[in-house]
């Protein structure tokens, strides 16, 4: 299965979006950045579908314009004037080659799902392995309107309960890929998390 970050280049503040080639291939998230479509189109000419983690701006502000450049369908847990079906908790999803299961993990946002196979997971803004404010295993922010701290602790914890141990490769929504003990860093996330501290003190 590979797996392409097509907003690496991005120089304005989006979410990370990834094609997932294979079998079937599947863009997880849009961004925000104008380019995103020609860094697809730089490895397919062609999408089976487009999966969101959840709908925050930086997430899906090109959304439209992908699908109306690429005409397929769109699944996600919130309702969107384009959704051709809707993800929620124990769905399964196919994407590149892999079966993946949909994990609801609201806290960060009231529509957040994640998707995990045997191997991979696609955690949205939930669990990032380093951004800003940790360089391994930090977790989405909590304090703005909407948000919950408690719901997302509760969230990463059943995150927890759904990766096997054989899961070693997690895109996040920020940060960098990674390849390796994924348990550990969610672990680690929500050790931090439980703390109740600021994220960003500053």
């Amino acid at each position: 299965m590979d797996v392409f970050n097509v907003t690496a280049d991005a120089d304005v503040f989006t979410c990370n979006a990834y094609l997932v080639g294979g079998d079937r291939t599947v863009l997880v998230d849009a961004g925000a950045w104008n380019g995103v479509i020609d860094a697809v189109e730089a490895h397919t000419e062609t999408l089976d579908a487009i999966m969101l983690t959840h709908q925050h701006s930086d997430h899906i502000a090109q959304l439209d314009a992908v699908l109306d450049a690429f005409d397929a369908p769109l699944y996600a847990y919130a309702d969107h004037p384009q959704r051709a079906g809707e993800l929620d908790e124990g769905d399964q999803v196919f994407i590149g080659d892999e079966a993946f299961d949909v994990v609801y993990t609201p806290g960060h946002a009231d529509d957040h799902v994640s998707f995990v196979s045997e191997t991979t997971l696609f955690s949205g803004d939930v669990v990032v392995h380093n951004d800003g404010a940790f360089d391994y295993g930090s977790f989405g922010r909590t304090d703005m309107a909407g948000q919950s701290r408690e719901r997302l602790i509760g969230s990463i914890e059943t995150l927890l309960d759904a990766i096997g141990d054989d899961v070693e490769h997690m895109y996040a929504g920020h940060g960098d890929e990674f390849h390796g003990d994924v348990r550990d860093v969610v672990e680690t996330a929500l050790g931090r998390a439980e703390k109740r501290q600021p994220k960003y003190p500053n």
